[in-house]
């Protein structure tokens, strides 16, 4: 399951458009009605001195900012509409683009299932290792969002450092994470470009990206707002996502929720381009539904793939490049409802085209856990995404039609140079599903057992730093707060 080949950018997919072309343009019409007539509250100085030289109105006594629509506009003009998430290795950079498709981890949970005792306990700085290995072993998971929390670091200032470094040190692929400092912030950034060997070299080829939030209903706070000024100042991918849960911070309603996502979406691009013209900023797609008897977040409902997929059509009608969520569960155990729920929500969200679908794997319990496990059989759930990505090729190659008439009726085609030269490359070769009959030795060992032994070798493997000694060595003089 170790990667081998460079995967490229990621399929194309428009297969699954929960909204007509009319009803995304009016999602979009009324987004910018809401930011100019109601607007944002503002509660960073840098947030509201960016708006305000930009041309919004703002009104400082309230901390409110109302956003022209020709700044909104402007705003998505001007944000890229193609961001790569480089890996460092080059094999699997991800080009959010359009419709391209790439998967990864996410969440920062605070717990994980124990591998041994089955038993959830707090996340470690082990576990963020763990996780970057599993990430970088997994070949359908592309990105590695930082998706656990070390709860024995307790100095906010030394978080993100501790989660970057080590999440750098075991994997290759890009990396991409929330913050919890505007110090911790400025400290990440120092050790990516000492490690790219200077901040244009980090700029040209981002190995690494970041995600602050929109706060709802329509807010940007203080610390976030002081943080995605400073990302857009460096020109780093900044993600500016937000998490509206119906009927509690949005509307009820799956399009009001929808329309809440775009809005606020939006004044988090535009706080972007307002502070630097052309920097990457990455549209973020995040909320869910109520669970009506508790007032809860559900992570594993229906209804959050079709909010996702709804967001995803807008974002397309703006151009503007999308993180999203899917593959969430509200299960409590890696078994029958984690599986079912994570599958479809995966599968709606990639049909729908949306760019970098983070929490897809390993995140379980209303995004609260994760699971080695989990991660492995999400793993193979992804790949069947992409074959269904792929769609089916239809060429005069592909079709066959001169051997099926050269075989004729009640001929096979087995031994057919044509079976031969696509056998390996048509189907989704799954790792973990048995597929054998009974009688032909079939040993009871499902996809869960086998995910669990896939998990526990790479557990017990020995894990080398992927940081090159010198740079490792350098990173840890220079960063006396990472703990090794």
């Amino acid at each position: 399951m170790k990667h081998t080949t460079n995967k490229g950018c990621g399929i194309a997919a428009s297969l699954y458009k929960p909204l007509t072309e009319g009803e995304t343009k009016k999602i979009a019409d009324e987004a910018f009605r809401i930011l100019e007539k109601s607007g944002m509250l503002v509660y960073s100085g840098a947030a509201l001195s960016a708006f305000r030289e930009a041309g919004a109105q703002v009104d400082e006594s309230e901390c409110l900012v109302k956003l022209p629509k020709s700044l909104v506009e402007d705003a998505i003009y001007s944000n890229p509409s193609s961001i790569t998430l480089y890996s460092r290795s080059g094999e699997y950079d991800a080009l959010l683009e359009k419709n391209r498709v790439h998967f990864g981890t996410g969440g920062t949970a605070i717990y994980v299932l124990d591998q041994n005792t089955g038993e959830r306990r707090p996340s470690t700085l082990r576990d963020v290792i763990l996780c970057a290995r599993f990430t970088e072993a997994l070949e359908n998971i592309h990105v590695f969002t930082i998706n656990v929390f070390p709860n024995e670091i307790e100095d906010n200032n030394h978080i993100d450092v501790n989660r970057f470094f080590h999440s750098l040190n075991n994997t290759t692929k890009h990396v991409m994470g929330g913050l919890y400092s505007l110090n911790g912030c400025r400290r990440v950034v120092e050790m990516a470009e000492l490690i790219a060997g200077g901040a244009e070299n980090l700029v040209e080829r981002p190995f690494i990206s970041f995600i602050t939030l929109i706060i709802s209903p329509f807010k940007i706070d203080g610390q976030y707002g002081d943080m995605t000024c400073f990302l857009a100042e460096k020109g780093l991918p900044v993600v500016v996502p937000t998490e509206p849960i119906c009927g509690t911070t949005s509307p009820i309603t799956l399009a009001g929720n929808v329309l809440t996502h775009v809005a606020e979406t939006l004044g988090g691009i535009a706080l972007v381009q307002c502070v630097r013209k052309g920097a990457p900023g990455i549209c973020g797609s995040v909320g869910s539904i109520t669970n009506l008897r508790t007032m809860d977040h559900v992570g594993g409902a229906i209804e959050r793939a079709m909010i996702n997929a709804a967001v995803a059509q807008v974002a397309q009608y703006f151009n503007l490049p999308l993180y999203s969520t899917g593959g969430t569960t509200d299960a409590k155990v890696v078994g029958s409802q984690s599986a079912y729920e994570s599958a479809m929500s995966s599968l709606l969200v990639s049909m729908s085209g949306a760019n970098y679908i983070h929490d897809i794997a390993g995140l379980m319990e209303s995004d609260l856990t994760v699971s080695y496990n989990k991660m492995v059989m999400d793993n193979e759930t992804l790949g069947m995404c992409r074959r269904v990505l792929r769609g089916i090729e239809v060429t005069d190659d592909t079709l066959a039609a001169d051997l099926i008439i050269e075989k004729g009726p009640g001929q096979n085609f087995m031994e057919s140079e044509h079976t031969i030269k696509h056998m390996r490359s048509e189907f989704f070769k799954p790792v973990i599903s048995n597929r054998e009959k009974r009688e032909a030795g079939y040993q009871g060992g499902d996809a869960l057992h086998q995910a669990r032994e896939f998990a526990q070798n790479i557990i017990r493997e020995k894990a080398e730093p992927l940081l090159a000694p010198e740079v490792r060595r350098r990173v840890l003089e220079a960063f006396p707060e990472i703990r090794v």
